[in-house]
């Protein structure tokens, strides 16, 4: 088994009404020797903001805002932004949330020159009931009943709200593949993949070609132990010269309930759906005190990285309430991958 280090807590909550009850599952992108940390933090209200801290190398925060980055838009999002992503495509940054409205959560992108202001794109994945989800992905074969579990299947509105299929953890490959944009994206119990020339075309047209041939577009189902009930999307795709790294969560139910692991897979460089290889354990899993107990207990969830030297740095919520580090060397994992090839 390959190891992997606990670097600890880096964040933790602080007196400030924003950020009072907890700070999990950051965006982290590498900008010279500084990473830059975008967070998802909350108070007394339980609803869900950016905040947003720089750190000297790896581990050491030397900065952190007092406010939040980004707060809530619009109807779709007013009880919260929750778990970012960031990249960098050809010198712009995309940064991906989830957007949650009390009853539907669903991937939204806000895109930025500077890092400093930011333009809301709004929600890009599909906005669909369950009964004309089904419909569609039914086209292509008999969806895994787990689509029903996960979703409104029985409700159709609720307090005059339409009640949608959650999509969430949104996350873009760092670069343009074949001249087109590729992401990831998540409807339970599995992590799709979608690509597109240019932004403009995901529009309700879009959506319902793909979802008439969904079955292709399913990236990574559950097939492990340790993430028998739902995988989903973790931090950017990590690009080597032997593939993509994909470090996603997998999920496990106990009698205690859900456990939440990071894991690792390796897929394709120029065809990003085919998967490679993917660990037969979890790369970690919750073993700490702060990763076992907390506001959802048993939860490491990656969301970032930053490699300094050989050493991917992978930044995640522990236990809902505060963020944490583990690190791993970036040709152990590579080599550890390529041995379950």
């Amino acid at each position: 088994m390959i190891e992997v280090d606990k670097e600890g807590i880096i964040l933790e909550k602080t007196d400030c009404q924003f950020e009072n009850k907890g700070v999990l599952n950051p965006a982290t992108i590498r900008l010279g020797e500084e990473v830059y940390m975008f967070y998802r933090a909350f108070g007394e209200d339980n609803i869900s903001t950016i905040g947003f801290c720089k750190l000297k190398g790896p581990k050491r925060v030397v900065w952190r805002s007092q406010i939040p980055l980004l707060s809530p838009l619009g109807v779709t999002e007013d009880k919260g932004i929750e778990d970012p992503r960031i990249v960098q495509i050809e010198g712009q940054y995309f940064l991906t949330y989830t957007a949650y409205d009390g009853y539907n959560a669903l991937g939204a992108l806000a895109t930025s020159n500077d890092l400093k202001v930011f333009k809301r794109d709004g929600i890009i994945v599909p906005q669909l009931s369950f009964s004309e989800f089904r419909k569609l992905a039914e086209c292509s074969g008999r969806i895994n009943e787990k689509y029903s579990r996960f979703a409104h299947d029985k409700l159709e509105v609720i307090n005059e709200t339409r009640l949608l299929v959650w999509d969430k953890d949104l996350i873009f490959f760092p670069r343009k593949i074949n001249g087109k944009f590729y992401f990831l994206h998540r409807i339970k119990p599995d992590i799709q993949i979608a690509s597109v020339e240019s932004l403009s075309e995901l529009n309700a047209s879009f959506w319902e070609n793909y979802l008439q041939n969904f079955e292709r577009h399913i990236m990574l189902s559950p097939k492990l132990d340790h993430e028998v009930s739902y995988v989903g999307g973790g931090c950017p795709p990590i690009e080597t010269e032997k593939g993509w790294i994909i470090i996603y969560h997998g999920v496990h139910d106990t009698p205690g309930g859900y456990v939440y692991c990071a894991c690792a897979a390796l897929f394709d460089l120029e065809n990003p759906g085919k998967e490679i290889s993917r660990l037969p354990y979890p790369l970690f899993s919750p073993g700490e005190e702060w990763e076992k107990s907390g506001k959802v207990n048993n939860v490491c969830f990656p969301s970032g990285t930053a490699t300094f030297g050989d050493r991917l740095y992978i930044y995640y919520g522990a236990a809902d309430e505060c963020i944490a580090c583990a690190s791993v060397s970036l040709t152990a994992l590579i080599r550890e991958l390529l041995a379950h090839a």
